[in-house]
């Protein structure tokens, strides 16, 4: 997917006419950015919106998160254990010290 992230108010504009005239590409639309299909329709658009607006407007190409492939086994445990720990309100960080979870810091500085 596409994703188009606006910065000014005539750039919005813009992004909401694309996105209105041209519905069966926009995939989710987030008030001043939107994620279109990943076809040249889409690419037309978030080019044409470039064009226009220069930098006003950021276009990223996006990948689905599998989080099975993407995140390690360590974080995925970690997220799990702390979303089942005895009190809601116990931080991560004080929840993951003297366990084999990683602290925040570390996962922090890992990227994926």
């Amino acid at each position: 997917m596409l994703l188009v992230v606006t910065y000014s108010r005539a750039a919005r504009q813009t992004l909401r006419n694309v996105c209105n005239g041209h519905e069966e590409t926009v995939v989710q639309r987030f008030g001043r950015a939107a994620l279109l299909e990943a076809t040249e329709l889409g690419a037309f658009l978030a080019l044409r919106l470039r064009a226009k607006h220069d930098g006003d407007v950021q276009v990223e190409r996006t990948a689905p998160f599998n989080e099975f492939e993407d995140a390690p086994e360590s974080v995925r445990d970690a997220a799990a254990a702390y979303e089942d720990r005895e009190n809601p309100s116990t931080p991560y960080a004080k929840f993951a010290v003297g366990t084999d979870h990683p602290d925040a810091d570390a996962m922090g500085d890992s990227e994926l």
